[in-house]
Order: structure tokens, then sequence, then C-alpha cells
């Protein structure tokens, strides 16, 4: 039977997440006023907001309803990584609405640019609320290298979009790569949905063991990936002259950019991990 708690609608992260609502209402609503478009980026960003705003608003429901503390998964776990996942996501949309789809005389446009960035500010503080604090109990997700393995999965999916438009099958050193992005965002995505899942009781061998040889895996995957990447892209191949801002050229250097990223994350990550304090296995 549902419980009404009103503490969840007027704590903190309660307050953050009823704003973080009407402002991806208001930001996908002003959007949808200008027209629509078939752009890919435009795409993305209106799934962004509508997606952060029906989970937000789903997370609302359920704790108010103290229905969240029914379901079969780990919702500090799934709180804390949604979070995260808000946070890039509507931080990239900003970006890419903010170069694609705004000018000085766009009213409406800026104003969803401007209330897209407050909202990523919202559910940037929301991490810091919902983190947890060195020695405190809490779920792995909610953790440093928890967040950490949300960053990683998100920039590999930035990569995974950009690789669409390039034809990475002419050298195997590039096949490489993408091998590299695809393996470690698998063991990212499957750390994820078993910690969300409450699944690690399950495991066969130490979890933070495992978490560490695959963090130790994937930094030295990356750095070859680092290397190799530039390498065949930009041998003998200067920026085009008429290079727009969506042309091929311009992905090579967003996919290196996000590989040397990304290898930082996992360096960041394996160190955390070495260092972990705090593990918390629900079952």
């Amino acid at each position: 039977m549902a419980t009404l708690d009103f503490k969840a609608l007027t704590a903190p992260v309660g307050i953050l997440r009823i704003l973080e609502v009407i402002f991806t209402c208001v930001t996908f609503s002003l959007v949808a006023s200008v027209g629509h478009a078939t752009d890919s980026f435009w795409t993305w960003c209106m799934f962004s907001w509508c997606f952060c705003f029906c989970v937000t608003i789903l997370t609302l429901v359920l704790e108010f309803t103290s229905l969240s503390s029914k379901l079969p998964i780990s919702w500090d776990d799934f709180t804390a990584s949604f979070a995260m996942l808000a946070t890039l996501m509507v931080f990239t949309a900003s970006i890419l609405y903010s170069i694609f789809f705004t000018c000085a005389s766009c009213g409406r446009q800026i104003a969803a640019c401007v209330l897209s960035f407050l909202t990523f500010i919202l559910y940037a503080v929301e991490i810091g609320l919902t983190r947890a604090k060195p020695g405190e109990i809490s779920g792995f997700l909610s953790t440093v290298p928890g967040l950490l393995k949300v960053l990683e999965a998100f920039v590999a999916c930035v990569i995974f979009i950009c690789l669409y438009f390039i034809d990475y099958t002419l050298y195997p050193g590039l096949q490489w790569c993408v091998a590299v992005y695809s393996i470690s965002f698998i063991f990212a995505l499957l750390i994820i949905l078993l910690t969300i899942g409450r699944l690690l009781s399950h495991f066969p061998a130490p979890f933070s063991k495992v978490l560490i040889v695959c963090n130790v895996l994937a930094v030295l995957m990356y750095i070859t990936a680092a290397i190799i990447w530039p390498f065949y892209c930009f041998r003998n191949s200067p920026r085009p002259s008429n290079c727009s801002v969506r042309c091929g050229w311009n992905l090579l250097v967003v996919i290196s950019f996000m590989t040397f990223f990304n290898l930082i994350a996992y360096i960041v990550d394996t160190v955390y991990s070495f260092k972990l304090v705090f593990f918390t296995t629900e079952t």
C-alpha cells in the first residue's frame, strides 16, 4: 500500500528535482514552439530534455508515494547514476543547441539555452547532494568510482555516435580502437546494471578486485587507442579548407579528444578504486 511522503518534495533534493522538471519542460516546450527539425543534433537535444523530464518526474512520484522502496532495484544507485547521466546529457544538449540552433535574434532559442544550462547546474548540484561522503555507507554508484563509470559509458556513447559517420574499416588500427571503445563500454555498462539490479552478491569473484582489473585493462587499452587513432586519422590529412562545423575531419578531432578524456577518466577511476573505502553489496 502506497503512503505519501511529503518530505520527498520538501527536502533539498526534492526541491531540486521539482525545479529540474519545470526547467526541462519549459526548455523543450520553447524548442518545440520554434519548429521541428530532422537534424540528428536537434533530435538528440530534444530527446535529452524529454528523457530527463520523464525520469525525474517518475522519480518524484515514486518517492512521494514511497513506492521506490518496494522496487527490486538499488534505488540510491539508480538515482545517483541518473543524476550523473542527466547532467552529462543536458550539458551536451546545451552545448549542441547553442552552437547549431541559436542566433543573435533568436529569442526563444536563447531562452531555451539559458534554461538548459540552468538545468545542467541543478543536476550537477543534485550529484553533490546525493554523492556518498567519505565514511558514509552507500551504494557503489553514489561514490566517485561509480559516478565515473557513468561518465565513461556516456563518453563512449558520444564516440559511437561520431563513428557512425566515419569509415573506420579502412585500417586495422582504427578497428582496434573501436574494439577498445566497445569492450570498455560493455564492462562499464555491466557494472552499472549489476549494481542497480542488486546482482553483485551473485558475482563469483570479489567485486572490488574485478573492478580494479577492469580499470587497469581499460587504461592500457585506451593508451593504445590514444596513440593509434590520431596517428591513422591525421597522418598526411590536414584540415580541409572548406571544412564546416559538421565535416568528417572535425568528428575525427572530437573522437580523439573524447579518447583522451576517457583515458583520464579511467586513470582517475583506477586510483579511486585502489582507495575505495566504502562499498556495500545489497541483497
